[in-house]
């Protein structure tokens, strides 16, 4: 064989090598990000079981706290502003109002024994603690999906590969400032 024929060969051989390197770092971003993606997907699925809970949960508890007009108004203008949210970060944010406003909503059941032994009411009650469950398993689910994103686009060499095809890190689904503290209610 000639010499020119061999280099070629190894030229060859170095650039399929490079080429199946590239193709292999590409789909594991691609498969990354699609994960990130349908976890992601089942938060918002979630989120939105809750936001169809929640109407049905506020018309049980005014029959029994009617006067409780500003707490009523809070919880759907944060369920709508959940519904019309439409990036992640913006649905983040109005979680996190929703989640204020439905813990002021709950408060106000512990007032009136009657609502809380109501059947409606505690079948409600119950599904919504099942969907917080579910989100809080979700959110997990995304977050453990984002840090496994954000770990290898920031590894060499891949974070060079993954400057150049402009991936970025993403966030995590954190809690709101004020979920430490206990909603407060005021009679």
């Amino acid at each position: 064989m000639k010499k020119g024929t061999l280099v070629l060969i190894i030229i060859a051989i170095i650039v399929v090598l490079i080429g199946a390197n590239f193709i292999s770092r590409y789909n594991r971003l691609v498969e990354l990000d699609e994960t990130v993606e349908a976890r992601w997907a089942q938060v918002e699925n979630q989120l939105q079981r809750r936001a169809d809970l929640i109407p049905n949960l506020v018309e049980t508890v005014k029959g029994y706290a009617s006067h409780e007009q500003q707490v009523f108004a809070d919880v759907a203008d944060a369920r709508s502003r959940l519904l019309a949210a439409r990036t992640p970060e913006d649905q983040m944010e109005a979680n996190a109002s929703l989640d204020s406003a439905l813990g002021r909503l709950l408060a106000i059941s512990e007032a009136y024994p009657e609502l809380k032994a109501d059947t409606s009411f505690i079948r409600l009650q119950d599904e919504l603690a099942g969907t917080e469950n579910r989100i809080a398993t979700e959110r997990m689910r995304f977050n453990e999906s984002v840090q496994t994103w954000n770990t290898t686009i920031r590894r060499f060499p891949m974070n060079i590969f993954a400057s150049v095809m402009g991936m970025e890190a993403r966030s995590f689904f954190e809690a709101s400032p004020g979920a430490q503290q206990v909603p407060q209610v005021n009679f």
